[in-house]
Order: C-alpha cells, then structure tokens, then sequence
C-alpha cells in the first residue's frame, strides 16, 4: 500500500496569536508545516529579548510557537523589499496629498508574493497565513476569495489584490472561526493566547505617522493655508501631508461649527475644510484594478471603501483600466490613495485605488 505523501506548507508567522494558530491547526490536520517570518523593518529581530516582550514580526515568539507544535521555523530577509514597496510607497502618497494604505501595499507585494516565491523555491505545495479570510472552490473548480466569517475580524479588503491564479496556492486557515475560538484554541494548545500582542496595522509606525512622515520626509512640513470651501482663510498648517480626507482633530481653526478636512491640494499648499455634508460623495473613480471575478461593463456590487467600513450597494462600471463606483446612496470621506473593493456577498470581485471622489451637488470635488 503506497503511503499518502503529506501536502507541504509553508506559513508565515508575524508572532502574533492568529499565525501561531493557523500553524497549529495546520499541523494537527497532519501537514508538513514550516513556519516561517519574514524580516521587514529594521531593529525587529530582537533575538535577546524576552519573548514576551515582542509582538509584531518578531522572530523570538514564532520561533517559540513553533517549537511548541514541532515544525521547523525559519526567518527570510525582505527588509530591502519592503522599505522599496510598502514605506517608500506610503510616504509617496502622503506627500502627494493622498492618504496611502499599507497594509494592502504589504500583502501584494511583500507579504503574499514573498511566501509564494519561497514556497516554490523551496519545493512547498501551498502557502498559509493567519489572515481572517477564505477561499474555497466553485462548482467549475475555479477558487474564489471571501469575506471571513467573524465580520469584526474580516480582512478580505487587504487581500484583494492577490492575483486570481495564485488563490489555489493559499490557505487561510482562520477563515472560517471567529476570534472568541481562535483564542479559546490558542489556550488549547498552551499558547500564552493573553500575552501575545496583537500585531500592528503599521508595523513601521510607532505611534504617530506624522512623526514617521516629518522624519522620513522633512519636506512635507511645509507650512499654509486652512481655508473653508469659499477659499477664506481660516488659519494655518504644518504641512498637507499631515492631513487627511475627514479629519477633524487638530485642525485649530475656529468656526463655531465642527468641520472636516474635504481637499488637500499639494499643489496650491492649501487644506480646505467644510461641514459634514461637503465629505458626501456620490461615488468614485479608480485604477490599479485587480479583478478576481471576470467582472466587465456596468454591474451591481457592494463597495468597501476602507478597511473598517461596511460594504454599500453601488453599481461599478469598469472600463478597461478605470472602476467608477456609484454609490446607492452618498458615503462620507472617500479618500484618494485608499482602495475600494467590490462585493457579491461575502465574494471579493476585485477593487483599485482610489483616484477622485465623486462630488454630490451640494459637495467639494476632491481630485488627485
């Protein structure tokens, strides 16, 4: 009897506790499982400390999950591709006035393609992640990419731009639980499930991306105008880059109303702000698409226009390489620079960036 040759997998481990469970249900389902963490920002291999000292992309607490579940871990070297993709690309869009989305950057070309081309390096069947997301086969044998099934935890909007021939390489082994039962297997398989910190959004921000941005780029902090949307002078701030579409906070002018940020113009140094109903848009325009359904001329959808906000009825119309999105009805603070992604249901048809937010009649267009 010829013995079942194990399907190799290779995960990437951030540290936190949703990768080291992923690898230790992987590994109980009866797959050769490699951990492995990618380096991607410089100071966090940290090997001296504690290990409950770290938390995101930290090679100690990966490197101890693993030796928990006895797999093999191993730790790759991508700190030049990240710095050249994800943070030179977030501080390009800020200083273009546009409000970037790293997380998405760091999937699509660091993250996901990074496993991928060490997976087929290295002789492995499939990658996995702990990404709260699946995948599953259609009826014709074609995979589609879904929403997870823990709507608070979901992060299908950061995976959209996984390219469609790559989705039966993938693996997302949390897809299918909620939060309340990864921590409760974590507990199961000793892991220390409380004092794993949960890994960062921006890995390479401490704190304040304005602190990141002042450092990185000292010419962002260029001081002008704050104007209202009649063009009057209302102050002044530190730098365009520093501000984005709907904020509210910081902004130290008085109007004796609450007012967002609407524009920020590059070009001119100004940041226009005005009341609530001058963020309505009525959709929008984007490019950079990736489709992961075979999606052409004008259809109904359901579009995410950030990470934390529900999906909205709209119809996209694709046209070549430009999305335009209409909405059903009008959505506050689009925001150049960040994606918009297109649902049918839990289905992710694709998204892109987006370009200019598409006014209402009583609204301030805001272009790139």
């Amino acid at each position: 009897m010829t013995a079942t040759i194990k399907k190799r997998i290779l995960i990437g481990m951030s540290g936190g506790v949703d990768s080291s469970v992923a690898a230790g249900l992987l590994a109980r389902e009866g797959y050769d499982v490699t951990g492995v963490t990618l380096k991607l920002w410089e100071g966090e291999d940290n090997s001296d400390a504690r290990w409950q000292d770290r938390s995101c992309c930290k090679v100690g607490i990966a490197r101890y999950v693993c030796d928990e579940i006895r797999i093999p871990h191993t730790v790759v070297d991508l700190r030049d591709t990240f710095r050249a993709n994800v943070v030179e690309d977030f501080l390009d869009t800020y200083a273009r006035g546009e409000t970037p989305n790293p997380c998405v950057r760091c999937n699509e070309s660091v993250k996901i393609t990074g496993l991928l081309a060490y997976a087929r390096a290295n002789g492995f069947d499939a990658i996995a992640t702990g990404h709260y997301a699946r995948i599953e086969r259609t009826g014709t044998g074609a995979r589609r990419l879904l929403a997870g099934a823990d709507p608070l935890k979901d992060q299908s909007y950061f995976l959209y731009r996984i390219r469609r021939e790559d989705l039966s390489a993938i693996r997302f082994p949390l897809g299918a639980l909620r939060k309340t039962q990864v921590m409760q297997i974590a507990r199961e398989f000793g892991f220390p499930a409380d004092e794993i910190a949960e890994s960062q959004e921006i890995c390479f921000v401490n704190d304040d991306y304005r602190e990141f941005l002042r450092a990185e780029r000292p010419e962002v902090a260029q001081r002008g105008e704050i104007v209202d949307i009649d063009g009057r002078v209302l102050g002044t701030h530190g730098g365009v880059a520093l501000h984005t579409i709907g904020q509210r906070r910081g902004l130290n002018v008085a109007t004796g109303s609450r007012v967002y940020v609407v524009d920020t113009d590059t070009a001119s140094g100004r940041v226009t702000v005005g009341p609530p109903e001058a963020l309505e848009a009525a959709g929008l325009e984007a490019d950079q698409l990736n489709l992961l359904a075979p999606l052409s001329g004008t259809v109904r959808v359901h579009a995410r226009i950030r990470h934390r906000s529900a999906p909205v009825a709209a119809t996209a119309r694709i046209d070549g390489e430009r999305l335009t999105v209409t909405f059903h009805a009008p959505q506050r603070a689009v925001a150049p620079g960040q994606s918009v992604v297109l649902y049918d249901g839990d289905t992710v048809l694709g998204g892109g960036v987006i370009r200019r937010a598409i006014p209402t009649r009583s609204g301030t267009e805001r272009a790139a």
